[in-house]
């Protein structure tokens, strides 16, 4: 269903159940019947470039914007205001909360979850069911977001505590509960996460490892 003056570009796939366009909290509020007529009148619409693909189920709020060849799996949920980068690909139950901005061509897994304000640089992998948060104190009046800068790599089950920064190119490894800003390039472990190598010895583990037969 494509609610508004949304628009989804040429080439794109749109999947079963998909709502595009989905209308804000407040306009929802507003609205007497809930009837999809009424939604699709107060939708200021959302946007998806061509050669997209938004598989079944998933829910794309008004004011957001998927750029060229961008790729949703099943039941991903990208709340109002949202802006994610060409060719970037968002696995199955994943939730972008608003006010989310992701760079081109980042592979973000199944169920992962972005908070409002989380910014994601290009070419970021983050495995499956990451979590990152925005509140220090919750629940508080207060949010502030985590930056992920371009080419890190964030292991499954990592936690992101709120406010800090991910350096471009670093490393976190799985389960790794982050509370304090990762230098670029470095490889963090652990609870709490701490320096354990540059990411140029992280690469030849990583190349040795899969020369193995």
């Amino acid at each position: 269903m494509v609610l508004g003056p949304s628009e989804v570009g040429g080439g794109s796939v749109i999947g079963n159940n998909v709502v595009i366009g989905y209308p804000i909290r407040r306009k929802i509020l507003q609205v007497p019947n809930a009837s999809f007529l009424e939604y699709d009148a107060a939708s200021s619409g959302a946007k998806v470039g061509p050669r997209c693909i938004v598989r079944s189920n998933s829910t794309i709020y008004e004011g957001s914007s998927l750029e060229e060849a961008v790729e949703l799996g099943h039941g991903v949920l990208v709340r109002e205001k949202c802006e994610i980068g060409a060719g970037a690909r968002i696995g199955t139950f994943a939730v972008v909360d608003g006010s989310v901005c992701i760079g081109s061509r980042c592979s973000i897994q199944t169920g992962v979850y972005l908070p409002s304000g989380t910014v994601v640089g290009s070419d970021v992998f983050m495995g499956p069911y990451v979590t990152v948060t925005n509140d220090r104190y919750p629940p508080s009046p207060k949010t502030s977001g985590v930056v992920i800068e371009s080419g890190a790599v964030i292991g499954s089950r990592a936690v992101l505590i709120a406010g800090i920064r991910v350096g471009s190119g670093a490393v976190v490894g799985a389960g790794a509960l982050v509370t304090r800003d990762v230098p670029p390039g470095d490889v963090v472990l652990g609870v709490p996460a701490r320096r354990v190598m540059g990411r140029d010895e992280y690469d030849r583990k990583q190349k040795d490892f899969v020369s193995l037969k």
